[in-house]
């Protein structure tokens, strides 16, 4: 069963986020859905999710009740709850949240799931940071100076335009080349990948724009 939309999908897990984070998202995105107990932290901000999606392992048993016709039930164990969201969501975007915060564990699982989504158009948001699966090709406009942190999830290679330090003719790896703490040295920048694998980490600042970029841009799975 999948969930299909034609405007962004804010998708809220059970991990830390605050009021503005939300109210941020579903201006940009305005369905709201939730990954399994995503839905505790909604209720409790006052806020009915038109879905909830997972292995519902997390809500509370009164609120499984009372949305009981908005859930989908996936009981599978081999994948999480963010998995299952992000395969039964058919939306033009996905601005995720509550999928990273004190648990280190949880915040390395949701990067690994952008990644074996395989589709750029999914954007999480974090307490300070946005992070999303790099596409094939991707233009930004960006302060001069802007942060721009690549994190390789797999071995990548491509080339860049506008970054302090080029990326051409180096080889990514999680336990090899890595590039956190590149700068943005012009006010347009073009990132190319020859594979899936590397995530970008901007500051939030950054959220609509980029936004923009991977809905006219190209990605390495059909919408």
């Amino acid at each position: 069963m999948s969930v299909d939309s034609i405007c962004g999908v804010t998708l809220v897990g059970g991990g830390v986020f605050t009021h503005a984070d939300l109210n941020l998202a579903l201006g940009l995105a305005p369905m709201l859905v939730a990954a399994d107990g995503g839905a505790n932290a909604l209720m409790a901000q006052a806020h009915m999710p038109q879905h909830v999606i997972g292995d519902m392992d997390s809500l509370d048993p009164a609120l499984m009740s009372r949305l009981r016709d908005q859930i989908i039930h996936i009981p599978e164990q081999d994948s999480t709850d963010f998995d299952k969201s992000l395969h039964a969501l058919n939306a033009p975007f996905v601005i995720a949240l509550g999928f990273d915060g004190a648990r280190l564990d949880h915040t390395l699982a949701a990067m690994s799931s952008l990644v074996r989504h395989g589709r750029a158009r999914v954007v999480m948001l974090a307490a300070q940071d946005i992070c999303f699966l790099a596409p094939p090709h991707l233009t930004l406009a960006l302060p001069i100076g802007a942060r721009v942190s690549l994190f390789p999830m797999a071995e990548v290679t491509g080339r860049s335009s506008g970054l302090e330090w080029p990326i051409e003719g180096l080889r990514f790896a999680p336990d090899a080349q890595i590039g956190t703490s590149n700068r943005a040295a012009a006010d347009r920048i073009t990132l190319e990948f020859d594979q899936p694998g590397m995530l970008v980490l901007l500051e939030r600042a950054h959220l609509r724009p980029i936004l923009t970029a991977l809905q006219d841009g190209p990605d390495w799975l059909s919408p």
